[in-house]
């Protein structure tokens, strides 16, 4: 039954036609497909969103920038740190399941990527002792004439401008990433992640399937209660005929209103 939804889930995704496969930035594709080329990002080298050419700054170690987006702002970061940069980078441009999450409004972004906790403390502890002069790297920074980032503020250590991995994941995206409470459901932007989706769409698939049924179960209970109500009007309605016709044959009847059904006449209020 479970996997009979998880096709089900996949079927409505794959239903619209208009629906699109990849994120709707200007350098994503509209669908993935296989790019063999990548100097990057080779884990979605089978299914990718992205073009080869995007990857070509991203090969490069430093990275100084990519596109108009400068990562050296408070001089380069150091390997470790960098390499989580450039498997976040990676996910956002070339995953071919990065469109799960596309942001409700600003379709060409993404929101509540269910990351890792493990992930977020690698992370944090890989860039802890690098610089940064802004929280919130995609809205926190001054943007010139050129649309290139420039410092507000002074550089500090990540140390300093996040207290843990899990306050960096929730905070230096803004709304794109979110660390998960599960240790399975959830992303680490390595091969693993085709295990952890499918267990995730499972598991929505699996929640879709119980609202549904309680639904229904609504539907039916509401359907029921209407059948009694109506039950109960056609009662009433028979005993009102009933205390007419009685009413009509005896005039003392009529005067204390003996047959008058005062109780049950009423259908159950839910």
């Amino acid at each position: 039954m479970l996997k009979f939804l998880v096709l089900l889930f996949f079927a409505i995704l794959a239903a619209s036609a208009s629906q699109r496969k990849c994120l709707e930035g200007a350098d994503h594709k509209y669908e993935p497909t296989q790019e063999d080329d990548l100097q990057e990002c080779t884990l979605y080298a089978k299914s990718s969103c992205c073009h080869a050419d995007i990857t070509k700054e991203l090969a490069l170690s430093p990275v100084i920038k990519v596109k108009t987006f400068y990562w050296n702002r408070c001089k380069s970061l150091s390997k470790d740190c960098e390499r989580y940069m450039k498997k976040m980078e990676c996910f956002y441009r070339c995953s071919p399941h990065a469109a799960y999450w596309a942001h409700p409004i600003h379709k060409a972004a993404i929101k509540s990527v269910p990351v890792c906790k493990s992930f977020c403390d690698d992370w944090y502890e890989a860039c802890k002792n690098d610089l940064t002069c802004v929280r919130n790297w995609l809205t926190d920074w001054k943007v010139d004439d050129q649309g290139e980032n420039q410092c507000k503020r002074n550089c500090i250590p990540y140390s300093e401008m996040y207290t843990d991995g899990t306050d960096m994941c929730n905070s230096m995206w803004g709304a794109s990433l979110e660390v998960s409470k599960s240790t399975s459901h959830c992303l680490k932007m390595d091969e693993t992640d085709i295990e952890s989706i499918k267990a995730i769409l499972e598991m929505e698939g699996s929640s879709a399937s119980s609202s549904s049924s309680d639904s229904s179960d609504s539907s039916s209970s509401s359907s029921s209660s209407s059948s009694s109500s109506s039950s109960s009007s056609s009662s009433s309605s028979s005993s009102s005929s009933s205390s007419s016709s009685s009413s009509s044959s005896s005039s003392s009847e009529k005067a204390d209103g003996r047959h008058e059904e005062s109780d049950g006449s009423k259908p159950k209020e839910w």
